[in-house]
């Protein structure tokens, strides 16, 4: 007796129907607390503004409120100063800053990837590189891990991964493009809503690893979408020499993560400035 072969497309949505069905069974037990506060010496550094004669070269004041739009994630790559970040969040801005402290940014320059949506930011002096790793396949069911600035604070995310799907392009990305689809397993508690702001956060693998750079999210459905490592892989070509040589690349591993641990990993993460706020500056 032959059994007849059941069509790709009605696999794939079994697939991520029960991918999506087991994200929504975990999500009370992934979620992250909330993050500590800032010490002593955090909040003194962070209190001050620039005057225009108190900025150093390369230093930029910057607004203490930004709107959504205005505001996203990055991450080290170099510690010479290369990050990535998502391209939307920088393409159509006139100045881009990297947030040190409040009213702090250090001017960058912005090199856009034409065929994903990754951009590379390049500063004076940066900080220790987070671990990449461009040739790693995400199998279903994986965990990944989003730190970064939803709404402008502090805050991360864990996701499950659910499969590859081709994004349309949209508002500013104007990009059709592959990208991972991921299904939210947890937050960082009292984060409620959109995760704008979340956008070029990485996207972390349970090793600590760099496996994409956060992109969007469809709230309704709980999903999440980064980058693929071969997108990851162009936009390493695009930041030039210095990653190669100064950056961690495939074979370094991070800190290792779980749904345990990924809210103080985050938070160090960001402490260490190795996960940054992005300011566009329009004015």
């Amino acid at each position: 007796m032959t059994f007849p072969r059941l069509p790709d497309w009605l696999v794939y949505s079994a697939v991520v129907v029960a991918v999506l069905v087991a994200a929504r069974g975990r999500q009370e037990n992934a979620d992250a607390p909330p993050p500590p506060p800032i010490s002593a010496e955090e909040a003194a550094l962070a209190t001050g503004t620039l005057s225009e004669s108190e900025a150093g070269e390369g230093e930029v004041r910057v607004p203490k409120s930004l709107s959504p739009s205005e505001t996203g994630t990055a991450f080290s790559i170099a510690q010479s100063g290369v990050w990535l970040t998502a391209r939307h969040v920088v393409q159509d801005c006139r100045q881009v800053a990297v947030i040190v402290a409040a009213g702090r940014g250090v001017v960058a320059e912005v090199r856009l990837d034409p065929d994903a949506d990754i951009a590379v930011l390049l500063t004076q002096g940066g900080s220790p590189p987070l671990p990449l790793a461009t040739e790693v396949p995400a199998k279903a069911g994986a965990l990944a891990f989003h730190p970064g600035f939803p709404h402008g604070s502090a805050g991360e995310v864990a996701s499950r991964y659910i499969g590859q799907q081709t994004l349309h392009g949209r508002g500013r990305a104007r990009l059709d493009q592959a990208v991972l689809s991921w299904a939210e397993v947890g937050r960082t508690e009292g984060l409620s809503g959109s995760l704008a702001g979340m956008s070029g956060a990485p996207a972390l693998d349970t090793a600590g690893r760099v496996i994409g750079v956060t992109l969007s999210e469809t709230p309704r459905r709980g999903k999440i979408y980064s980058t693929t490592p071969a997108s990851l892989a162009s936009a390493l070509r695009l930041a030039g020499p210095a990653v190669r040589n100064e950056g961690a690349l495939d074979g370094a591993v991070g800190e290792p993560i779980t749904v345990e641990n990924y809210g103080r990993v985050a938070d160090g993460l960001r402490r260490d400035l190795r996960v940054v706020r992005v300011a566009c500056l329009r004015g």
